[in-house]
């Protein structure tokens, strides 16, 4: 795969990362502490009943900073985002627990968990097994799998894992080819990433050229660049109802408020 500069940076201290964090914390200690979590909630299921009643569905995403942007919001509270997001009307969340280039962490997803009732995504970068199980593990219903950063192998077996042990999987996708990829395996959600991550331009053009290769059976998550009414109301009209957003939102002082402006 051309995957991009960026990401093959990302993934290769992601390798190093779970090594380190398999040297601390075993493979057994997770799944043990799987057994000690409340079931998962529905990611897919609380999407879809935006979608019944005719409603866009907004996965609400909690971010401190990314590595083309930087530092996107410094008065930064998981908790009150959080609770912000639920009363503005999400779906779900998404939680940054990369630490390296979001400065994210795994105690933000489970202090977000805990402070509100919706499903939560895990957005980091997998690429082992082992993530898999450390996401259910620490209160994840969810997990991103980017197609530009796997083979069609990991790809499936961490997908399959990932069903295996309750958790609803978000596949993401950049152009027609991962598309492709992203087909061949049995999942509900699809993302279309609307940033080239080569040079990180963001069109809405990505998603509306995607759009006639996508089987109506699968739920398409449009992803990035959504700032204004006149993008969601350009989606909608394109049939798509579903959204990632997450800079927008972190930009504003009250991002649970931004996001109903934006979706009433």
């Amino acid at each position: 795969m051309n995957t991009p500069t960026i990401l093959k940076t990302i993934v290769e201290r992601k390798f190093e990362e779970v090594a380190a964090r398999r040297d601390v914390t075993c493979l057994e200690t997770l799944k043990q502490r799987i057994q000690q979590q409340t079931p998962a909630r529905g990611f897919v299921n609380a999407i879809e009943n935006k979608l019944a009643n005719n409603q866009a569905a907004v996965i609400a995403e909690i971010k401190k900073a990314s590595p083309s942007k930087g530092v996107i919001r410094e008065n930064f509270d998981p908790k009150a985002i959080a609770e912000s997001y639920y009363q503005g009307g999400a779906a779900c969340l998404s939680v940054l627990t990369d630490v390296d280039f979001f400065q994210g962490s795994d105690a933000y997803l489970q202090e977000v968990r805990a402070t509100v009732p919706l499903p939560v995504i895990r957005k980091d970068f997998m690429v082992d097994p082992y993530q898999i199980f450390e996401s259910r593990a620490i209160g994840a219903d969810c997990i991103l799998l980017i197609v530009a950063c796997l083979s069609f192998e990991k790809l499936k077996e961490l997908h399959d894992l990932a069903v295996e042990i309750g958790l609803d999987v978000l596949v993401e996708v950049h152009d027609r080819q991962e598309l492709e990829t992203a087909l061949q395996l049995n999942t509900r959600l699809i993302g279309i990433n609307n940033r080239n991550l080569h040079n990180f331009e963001v069109t809405l053009d990505t998603t509306f050229d995607l759009l006639p290769l996508i089987p109506e059976d699968r739920i398409i998550v449009t992803e990035s660049g959504i700032h204004t009414t006149d993008d969601i109301a350009a989606m909608r009209g394109h049939n798509v109802h579903s959204f990632l957003v997450g800079e927008s939102l972190m930009r504003a002082e009250n991002p649970g408020e931004r996001l109903a402006e934006l979706f009433m």
